[in-house]
């Protein structure tokens, strides 16, 4: 293999945050050392994605902010509803309210959850959750370690409208998670 030559590497590493930052990209140099402010409604990155094309998404924490420690999202739901019931292989899922109601089972527990509430579900441990208020809610969703879910955020806002059954189990399991029911009814 061919060595690169020292001026074009560094050439080539002082240019990597600003090709980062216009591709939007997270360049984390030095990863816990400096703070990150992200405004309410916004972006860590200035941009709102919408998960199969219609889910509202802020990253608030990416995982190259943590050495891919931690990845925390802001969902907004408009609508009632939520994903299938699964489960993640690799991470434990944590959701806390910050406007709204929703239901989460956790294994066999089901928690009725309001503003300023937050339940764990442990990895490993099968749980599903749905918006059930009648107004938009607001849910923050971190995931410890990150793992695959900022990969499978990204890959799920490339989607118009979510997939059939094969297809979004296939993406669940492309990202160390498991489909293993519907969603929970919301009446």
């Amino acid at each position: 293999m061919k060595s690169m030559p020292r001026r074009t590497f560094l050439q080539s590493a002082l240019a990597l945050p600003l090709v980062s930052s216009m591709l939007g990209v997270a360049c984390a140099e030095e990863p816990g050392k400096r703070g990150i402010k992200v405004r309410a409604d916004q972006d860590r990155f200035g941009r709102r994605r919408k998960v199969f094309g219609f889910l509202p998404i802020d990253v608030k924490v990416a995982g190259a902010d943590t050495n891919g420690g931690l990845f925390l999202i802001e969902q907004i739901d408009e609508k009632k509803g939520g994903p299938p019931r699964h489960v993640h292989h690799g991470q434990d899922e944590w959701f806390h309210v910050v406007r709204g109601e929703y239901a989460i089972e956790v294994g066999e527990e089901r928690f009725e959850l309001r503003t300023g509430d937050s339940v764990l579900a442990p990895r490993g441990i099968p749980h599903v959750w749905a918006h059930t208020g009648n107004e938009t809610g607001r849910l923050l969703i971190g995931f410890q370690p990150a793992g695959e879910m900022e990969s499978f955020f990204e890959e799920a806002t490339k989607l118009e409208g979510i997939p059939s059954g094969a297809a979004l189990a296939g993406l669940f399991r492309e990202h160390g998670m498991e489909v293993l029911g519907p969603p929970l009814a919301t009446g």
